[in-house]
């Protein structure tokens, strides 16, 4: 089996937001084929660039081997494990990013309670254009934000003629109960949970600190996903069954080729920066391989520290200031 002709680095495999966004694979064989991921099952085989793909879903029924998992992780493709009809997710794999830069300064702003209130209003302002979110309470904007889907989902039963009652959800079983409008729509957003991730893990963030949602794996993967429903996953679920398509693979076929159409994954990307890193500033995923040194300074690694010079100091323990706001923001 042929290597790689790359070895990966943030310079030699193509950008996020220039990739396709996803790919489902169910009840396949995965493999590997020089440079390009192979998908066989009884009726066709087909040969997927791996450096073109921004995530893998894999669905029940499919098996991937060895060398097909290298090729994806040395083509930044981040992989996802998902549940039949694609409405969990078990296991994902890294993405695209090599350094750690953004996912220290998400830590920062989510562990400070004022800048992660402001990251928060951030969110629920790019909901709400043209609105003044300016001194509401996170409560205030709960509430705004309720209101707002309700009379969505009412704008949309109108507009397609499709009966709606409520929104009806099972944890861990979405398709178990509510209705096509209902099942459709807990298909699309699984879909798009998965565009989300893949974003946030390609870019070096974490889909464990959320602003919003909290106490959840998955929490920042909720945040994000949570701007785009109004416009994408919820109007596409109305307009699915008002046409009678109202199969889980109807709902991501059509969600994909919003996605695409819309070029919804660079303005994920766009997004996620946004609300992250302050404006002016470039934060690059490259690996720095640096140690920690006192303070907020680093040193360089691959270097033996046991010089003469070094061995007798000891650095005397720094007294504490007791303000936690004295420290720099990475």
């Amino acid at each position: 089996m042929a290597e790689p002709w790359w070895r990966t680095g943030p310079q030699d495999v193509h950008r996020l937001e220039d990739r396709i966004s996803s790919l489902y694979a169910e009840r396949c064989h995965i493999d590997r084929d020089d440079n390009a991921i192979v998908l066989v099952n009884k009726a066709r085989t087909v040969h997927v660039p791996a450096a073109w793909l921004a995530v893998l879903l894999i669905g029940p029924g499919s098996r991937i081997t060895h060398p097909a998992v290298t090729l994806l992780a040395d083509s930044g493709t981040a992989v996802c494990w998902v549940g039949e009809q694609g409405v969990r997710l078990y296991a994902t794999g890294t993405g695209i990013a090599r350094g750690s830069q953004l996912q220290l300064r998400q830590a920062w702003l989510v562990t400070r309670p004022k800048e992660r209130v402001a990251v928060a209003r951030r969110m629920y302002a790019m909901r709400f254009p043209g609105e003044d979110t300016t001194g509401l309470t996170l409560q205030q904007l709960r509430g705004r934000e309720g209101t707002r889907i309700r009379r969505l989902y009412a704008t949309h039963a109108q507009r397609t003629g499709v009966p709606w009652s409520k929104r009806d959800y099972k944890p861990g079983d979405a398709f178990a109960t509510g209705d096509d409008v209902n099942r459709l729509l807990s298909a699309a957003n699984s879909a798009l949970y998965g565009i989300s991730h893949a974003a946030i893990t390609g870019l070096g963030a974490s889909p464990v600190l959320g602003f919003v949602h909290t106490g959840n794996a998955l929490s920042f993967v909720l945040d994000i996903a949570d701007l785009y429903k109004a416009e994408y996953t919820i109007p596409l679920a109305f307009d699915l069954a008002a046409q009678g398509l109202t199969s889980e693979r109807d709902a991501r076929t059509a969600l994909r080729d919003a996605v695409v159409k819309g070029k919804l994954l660079p303005r994920i990307v766009a997004d996620i920066k946004r609300l992250l890193v302050p404006e002016g500033t470039d934060f690059s995923d490259e690996d720095l391989g640096a140690l920690w040194d006192d303070g907020n300074t680093v040193v360089g690694s691959g270097r033996n520290w046991s010089a003469t010079e070094h061995l007798d100091i000891i650095p005397e323990p720094a007294e504490p200031d007791g303000s936690a706001n004295g420290e720099t923001a990475p």
